[in-house]
């Protein structure tokens, strides 16, 4: 059964930076194409990566873009986001998931584990 374990959240000011691992339980994450999506207060989830397993290229939403890399260890069971220049509307629960396209720039996540939360103050 695919479990994720999403950690690394925490509080911090605009502008600073926060690393979210996903550690991927009794598989590798080289399996799969995976990414991270995000949960805020009010708002509808947003999709905000995808990496496919095949070339490895990467989507990234718009409102990440430039700010937001994800980078996986060599053994694969382990995926970061790394996140820099962080805005008060980054706050959310954050998920990594196994994703796939359905459309333009369109995403779906399944299997995702219990989130980590970050918050940005303003």
């Amino acid at each position: 059964q695919l479990q994720f374990v999403e950690s690394g959240g925490g509080l911090v000011q605009a502008g600073g930076s926060l690393r979210l691992s996903c550690r991927a339980s009794a598989f590798t994450l080289n399996y799969y194409d995976i990414g991270w999506f995000r949960h805020s207060p009010g708002k509808l989830r947003e999709g905000v990566t995808c990496r496919s397993k095949s070339d490895g290229s990467t989507y990234y939403a718009d409102s990440v873009k430039g700010r937001f890399t994800i980078a996986r260890d060599i053994a694969g069971d382990t995926e970061y986001l790394q996140m820099s220049s962080l805005k008060p509307e980054d706050t959310g629960v954050y998920y990594c998931a196994v994703c796939r396209n359905v459309g333009q720039d369109e995403y779906e996540y399944d299997h995702w584990g219990q989130g980590t939360q970050v918050t940005v103050s303003s």
